[in-house]
């Protein structure tokens, strides 16, 4: 079966990082005060099922095109390497459109299953159990549904310095995770 703590706990810590729930808060406060209410149920389950789905077929779908795992795990990286560039300089390198409703887009896609989750959720297919992937993945949605519900009060206990020094330490792991998933790939590449 393979059902592992540490991967569990690992593969949890990778998804918290790239999805970035208490960071995205102050993104979450503008929605709701832009469309009056955030769908937190409706985005939830749609991101979960987004993410296993793509544990599941994202290998196809790239095999499809003609990509192998390794070229994507090093792209990823790449994305990777940039979402935490942006959590530490506080830049903004990804623009999107303004939203007109705020479940499945942004918030399911691409603000909680986007690229850069996409891309983890497949470079951690090469090195965990479906398993505990699949578990982590339910505890980060969990996760997301009560920040979702209660990112007014957390933005309001921990005030923008607060989210912005735990953006910024997300952002260090997330680097570390970049650099550590683009040395294991590119090696694989070249055997």
């Amino acid at each position: 079966m393979g059902f592992d703590l540490k991967e569990i706990f690992t593969a949890g810590m990778i998804l918290f990082a790239v999805i970035d729930i208490i960071g995205s808060i102050p993104i979450i406060v503008d929605l709701r005060k832009k469309v009056g209410h955030v769908e937190s149920e409706k985005a939830s389950v749609v991101a979960a099922i987004l993410m296993i789905l793509f544990l599941f077929v994202g290998e196809e779908i790239l095999n499809l095109i003609g990509i192998d795992v390794n070229s994507f795990a090093v792209a990823g990286s790449f994305i990777l390497f940039f979402l935490a560039i942006e959590m530490i300089l506080g830049i903004q390198l990804y623009k999107d459109d303004a939203p007109e409703t705020a479940a499945i887009v942004p918030l399911a896609f691409p603000l909680i299953a986007g690229a850069g989750t996409m891309t983890s959720i497949l470079s951690l297919r090469s090195e965990y159990h479906t398993i505990n992937i699949i578990i982590a993945i339910l505890v980060n949605i969990i996760i997301v549904y009560l920040v979702l519900k209660s990112s007014g009060k957390i933005e309001r206990i921990l005030g923008k310095q607060g989210i912005n020094v735990i953006r910024k330490i997300f952002g260090v792991v997330l680097l570390a995770i970049a650099v550590k998933l683009f040395a294991a790939n590119i090696q694989n590449l070249f055997n």
